[in-house]
């Protein structure tokens, strides 16, 4: 079985492929914080640019354009929100498909990881039964019986006399004694 994952390359594109859509997120959010504080600042300009109560008629005209001007820049930053806002739930979209890629490719990589313990478990349980069989197999040769433990016979060992391998003769037992 091979131990390297195959797609290692992919995950690595994937977890990219998230991180630069997680920067993007951070990105639109840092420009919702911007077109909200310009939504704060124009409403102050225009909450400072109060119409003129004396003035000639000139100036009056001039200080209500320019207090529509203030509300029109203010409706723009009003747009300006929304529309960072919509870029925002649309990159965050994006970054929970890009999330749902990457953990597809991570749970194929688990499944591998797990797939390469499972065969070194089942190669080392061979190896053990292999070493099991064989080692009955050489206890059986040698005349070692696997229950008990004990030789079948014991000149098998080289441990036994010829003493064993004769049968004992008393008549030539008293003789080899005698002349001792």
């Amino acid at each position: 079985m091979n131990r390297l994952f195959r797609l290692a390359p992919v995950l690595r594109a994937r977890k990219a492929q998230e991180d630069a859509a997680r920067a993007a997120v951070i990105q639109s959010r840092a420009e919702i914080r911007a077109a909200q504080q310009l939504v704060k600042r124009r409403q102050l300009d225009l909450t400072g640019a109060d119409a003129p109560t004396e003035g000639t008629a000139r100036a009056m005209v001039a200080s209500m354009v320019a207090r529509q001007s203030l509300a029109a820049g203010l409706t723009g930053a009003h747009r300006l929100v929304a529309d960072a806002r919509e870029m925002e739930r649309e990159k965050v979209a994006a970054l929970a498909d890009a999330a749902k890629r990457r953990r597809a490719v991570e749970m194929m990589a688990e499944r591998h990881t797990e797939a390469v313990r499972r065969h070194d478990l089942a190669s080392d349980q061979a190896n053990l039964d292999e070493l099991a069989v064989t080692s009955k197999a050489r206890n059986a040769a040698r005349g070692i019986d696997a229950v008990t433990e004990q030789r079948a016979n014991p000149l098998r060992t080289g441990r036994g006399t010829t003493a064993d391998r004769e049968p004992v003769d008393d008549d030539g037992a008293d003789e080899n004694r005698s002349r001792g």
